[in-house]
């Protein structure tokens, strides 16, 4: 008699099925690219082409959704001796402050960032700074750049015939975006000007220490240089969106489920919760944050041991996140990454309240796989318990999450203290809901 395969093993192995062949996909897509910003590197050297963006081929690898990939193009100059000045500090869960980048009188080895194609003279006489570099016109610059890149390049046959398409190009934002071709998909970017150098970001300092991660992991990661990138026409703004995938990499090397439980998430999210991409949803990256959060709020190694264990300590952070609108960023926990999405989170919790109470019937890829759903995980009362960490930043804790563990069925944790912990929490929250909760 055959070992019977369970739902959720069944599901991860048609996702990783596919795993080996987007990678390779990206692989072709990117080649691609490299190959026509090479050409932009050399029709103007202060555009770098940066080859140590590895993880994306890994990160393409766990994904079923075709949100577009980011490609930075470093710009080559001295960022030490540019003149960060903050513009306009966020107001609180607004997101980064943006700055300008100015060029001071003295900024010597700068001179080529001085022209008018990327730089407007200051008009407020400052001692320091003569002007600034300009977004909109080094997106404008890399735009023309770009496009007579990619002419050569077809002209040449150095790239097929209909491996990228530059039509997307004419629409305006903070990044330009390709289509390429990568084999059997189109992969999109966004090609994103970026300038790294040394900032101090308090909010890096103390995730530095964060449990679940391995030792020393997020010391080294959190180390390196923060990236700006256009945030509007004339500002500029932080971020470190490349330190994410090297987190996930990190996440990566430990005993368990955490990535896929990831890709597990990602895969009901395009095809459920997204109705196969046409419908607006959560991301990709939204996803990845809510891992980020998990993997702290659970950081011990039974926490993942177990799949189906392992997808549902996703599963209450992201309900908890959509039913108090606020999913903070993992490295910024000020920032939202809700607000201002556009997203009908009402809509987009009840189908993940949906999949949470009998997931047994979105795992179903086959026909071999019909039968009898369990009766739904989820009662009364539950909703008003994702509530509590609106009004109590306290309850973001992993004891409170416990409680919604145990009341998923779950938990399994031996742990005396955990469960000591989660009794406590439990004993705290129940009068919410009375005997439902």
């Amino acid at each position: 008699m055959a070992v019977q395969v369970p739902l959720w093993h069944h599901y991860l192995q048609a996702i990783r099925s596919r795993g080996a062949n987007r990678a390779q996909d990206h692989q072709r897509a990117e080649n691609v690219l490299f190959t026509v910003l090479e050409h932009v590197h050399t029709l103007d050297p202060r555009f770098l082409v940066d080859y140590s963006q590895g993880l994306e081929a890994f990160q393409f690898a766990l994904r079923s959704s075709e949100d577009p990939l980011d490609m930075e193009v470093l710009l080559w100059l001295d960022t030490e001796a540019l003149l960060l000045e903050e513009v306009e500090a966020a107001e609180a869960g607004n997101g980064p402050p943006t700055f300008c980048l100015g060029v001071p009188r003295e900024g010597a080895g700068l001179e080529r960032w001085m022209s008018d194609d990327v730089f407007s003279v200051s008009s407020e006489g400052s001692a320091n700074c003569c002007g600034h570099i300009v977004p909109r016109k080094v997106l404008r610059i890399l735009k023309d750049l770009l496009v007579a890149a990619i002419v050569h390049c077809k002209h040449q046959s150095i790239i097929s015939p209909g491996a990228l398409s530059a039509d997307s190009l004419r629409e305006e934002g903070p990044h330009l975006r390709l289509l390429v071709s990568g084999g059997w998909r189109t992969i999109r970017f966004n090609v994103v000007p970026v300038v790294r150098r040394k900032h101090r970001l308090p909010a890096l300092e103390g995730a530095q220490w964060a449990p679940g991660f391995p030792e020393g992991s997020l010391r080294r990661i959190l180390s390196q240089e923060a990236a700006l990138v256009p945030a509007s026409a004339h500002h500029w703004r932080i971020s470190t969106d490349h330190l994410l995938p090297r987190l996930l990499s990190a996440l990566g090397s430990l005993p368990g489920h955490h990535l896929d439980s990831l890709s597990i998430l990602d895969r009901v999210n395009h095809e459920r919760w997204r109705d196969g991409g046409q419908s607006p949803g959560l991301t990709f990256g939204h996803l990845k944050t809510v891992l980020l959060w998990a993997s702290t709020l659970f950081p011990g190694p039974e926490d993942w041991a177990e799949l189906q264990g392992a997808v549902y300590r996703l599963l209450v952070v992201l309900l908890c996140c959509l039913a108090t609108k606020n999913l903070p960023h993992f490295l910024h926990p000020e920032w939202n990454l809700l607000q201002d999405a556009g997203l009908d989170l009402n809509v987009l919790y009840q189908r993940v309240e949906h999949f949470t109470s009998q997931p047994e019937v979105s795992l179903r890829i086959h026909v071999t796989h019909l039968g009898r759903s369990p009766p739904p995980r989820i009662d009364n009362g539950v909703k008003a318990l994702l509530q509590l960490p609106a009004s109590d930043p306290s309850y973001w804790a992993t004891a409170f999450f416990d409680v919604l563990l145990d009341k998923f069925q779950v938990f399994n944790i031996q742990d005396t203290d955990r469960i000591s912990a989660m009794q406590s929490m439990f004993q705290k929250t129940k009068t919410l809901g009375g005997e439902d909760s």
